[in-house]
């Protein structure tokens, strides 16, 4: 037997998999997070990519506006924030004439949480604070994309700005490839019909996560960037612990991408079998604190299970299913063919889990090992489930047969394990 342990909530599970099944455990790549956040932050700051520093890019009087990726962890917010500052300090830049701007909640309302939550007291006290609202009286037509015609509605106050940064993360993202980068202006300061039309296109083949050539939701979202007139961007990329690898700062375009190139090689993992049974974690807390959450963790492994192959979740869900539109969609759309219409009547963040889990199931059998009530478990979300990890090994091993062979993969939320054949690899 080899025992491989799975991330569960803020502890660990072990599963004993017979050595003769076991593929391999797949993980991400092992890079060190930087010893002081802020200077390596202040250094891309230094060094942008495919444009002038920012120092050279505001005037004195300007406005600037500020949008951030509420994704981020507290300390990293902070610390770009208050590099950024002290940049557009230097060029004479006073802080009431600076604005940021967060997200709206996945009902298309403002959020009823503090700034105080995320921004320590010194950002608070310095500049202005603008919660975004997708269905705002005063959004402004910034124009159409002309590849998909989507009307790009904007955020007053970013629009209107002298200067546009957006601060965020690079990371892997179910259809849009990857997040950060222009995908902060959509989801962060953009009009409700804006994002509607945009994810609407989540339901073509090359909308999945670590896929930009040729895929509708990011080719549009880079258009709605640039009709936003983005000036400057500072993203991270972040270890599976959490930590500041590199920053990445400059032009809307080129420095996303060099932090997308980082992304692969820490989360992408080439791998030249297919298994009957993939354990999957999502890779514990906070990614398990709801199904909604850790359910990427299923939609990252789908290419190296065979079709009709056993999917173990283990995620704890101490918080339960989470999105309350994932619920509300998984109740009322009886299967899915009637989850795409209402994806293209009336796209609803929080919804699209509902499409994804629905489309694995057709494939795939999934057992959830969590705290989840079975009631929602099985009759909401259509799952089997089981009270231990090793129970539900036991169980796939009955439906694949004695001889099927698994992989383990404990950080699945950050994992993208991708199929290719042996010469594939070799080449």
């Amino acid at each position: 037997m080899v025992d491989v342990w799975f991330p569960y909530g803020k502890t660990d599970v072990c599963v004993r998999v017979p050595a003769r099944n076991l593929l391999g455990s797949i993980n991400p790549v092992q890079k060190s997070g930087v010893s002081d956040n802020r200077a390596e932050i202040d250094r891309a700051l230094k060094e942008p990519i495919g444009t002038r520093q920012l120092t050279e890019l505001v005037k004195p009087e300007g406005k600037v506006a500020i949008a951030i990726d509420d994704a981020l962890c507290n300390d990293v917010y902070n610390d770009m924030i208050l590099s950024v500052l002290a940049e557009l300090n230097a060029t004479g830049i006073k802080d009431e004439n600076v604005t940021l701007i967060f997200s709206y909640d996945n009902n298309g309302v403002v959020k009823s949480e503090d700034a105080a939550l995320f921004l320590d007291e010194e950002v608070l006290n310095r500049v202005n604070i603008v919660k975004h609202d997708v269905r705002a009286g005063d959004l402004v037509y910034a124009g159409t994309t002309k590849s998909y015609g989507n009307k790009v509605f904007l955020n007053r106050v970013f629009a209107e700005a002298d200067v546009k940064i957006l601060l965020g993360e690079v990371y892997l993202h179910y259809y849009a490839g990857y997040e950060g980068g222009r995908k902060t202006v959509l989801t962060k300061v953009s009009g409700e019909e804006t994002i509607q039309h945009n994810s609407v296109m989540m339901l073509n083949s090359n909308a999945k996560a670590g896929i930009l050539n040729g895929n509708p939701i990011h080719e549009d979202m880079t258009e709605v960037a640039r009709l936003a007139k983005v000036d400057f961007i500072v993203n991270v990329v972040r270890n599976s612990k959490g930590e500041v690898v590199q920053a990445f700062a400059g032009d809307l375009e080129a420095a996303f991408l060099e932090a997308v190139k980082l992304v692969d090689e820490i989360y992408k993992v080439k791998v030249d079998r297919r298994a009957d049974i993939v354990v999957v974690s999502a890779g514990g807390n906070p990614l398990d604190a709801t199904l909604d959450r850790a359910y990427r963790a299923v939609d990252n492994a789908l290419d190296v299970v065979k079709r009709g192959g056993v999917i173990i979740l283990v995620a704890e869900c101490p918080e339960g299913y989470g999105n309350q539109m994932f619920y509300d969609w998984m109740t009322r759309l009886v299967d899915l063919k009637s989850t795409e219409k209402e994806i293209k009547r009336n796209f609803a963040t929080g919804g699209h889990k509902a499409y994804y889990l629905l489309k694995t199931l057709q494939s795939h059998p999934v057992i959830l090992v969590s705290a989840l009530p079975d009631y929602y478990a099985i009759n909401v979300f259509k799952l089997k489930t089981a009270r231990a990890v090793n129970d539900a090994l036991t169980d796939a091993f009955k439906a694949a047969g004695s001889a099927a062979r698994v992989w383990t993969i404990p950080f699945g939320n950050y994992t993208l394990p991708e199929y290719s054949a042996p010469e594939e690899i070799k080449t």
